[in-house]
């Protein structure tokens, strides 16, 4: 986590970004309870704290709103969850945590990124096409879905200097 975030500048909105740390898993957790029906476990998120994937939170108040988890290794970044409070979508707050990952991807010398996505979600898909990723390709049943499984989108960026 060696690169700093800036601040989101929305008037009288403000918000921040700030590493996460253990102690704000129980916030993490009612965000992502609420956000999936099939969501990660507090395990997940401990051992990816623990393994020192960069993890970013969104507060706003002392709120949580939003968190991101990416991972960096071998010149590739992975964006592994990227998640907006229920309430708060469409104030920009995805977009901007999605930048700071970028960022920090850029600044631990990935040279690309990726990430799946469900087929189902199309406000991440166009956040995601509308930063530049693309599509290529997909992973067959990758995902629990309610009656059976669901494919990812794969997708990529190329982060050029």
């Amino acid at each position: 986590m060696n690169a700093k975030p800036a601040e989101a500048a929305e008037p009288g909105r403000r918000s921040s970004l700030r590493p996460m740390r253990e102690f704000d898993l129980d916030a993490v957790m009612a965000i992502e309870l609420r956000a999936y029906p099939f969501p990660w476990t507090r395990g997940i998120f401990r051992d990816c704290l623990r393994a020192g994937y960069s993890m970013w939170v969104h507060e706003r108040g002392g709120a949580l709103l939003g968190y991101g988890v990416l991972s960096v290794a071998a010149g590739e970044a992975h964006v592994l969850n990227l998640c907006t409070a229920i309430g708060h979508e469409g104030e920009g707050l995805g977009l901007h945590m999605l930048q700071a990952l970028l960022k920090i991807a850029r600044g631990q010398r990935a040279q690309r990124v990726f990430l799946e996505v469900r087929p189902s979600n199309p406000r991440a898909i166009d956040l995601y096409q509308r930063v530049g990723f693309n599509e290529i390709g997909r992973r067959p049943r990758y995902y629990p879905a309610t009656g059976g499984r669901e494919d990812a989108i794969v997708m990529a960026m190329e982060l050029l200097d």
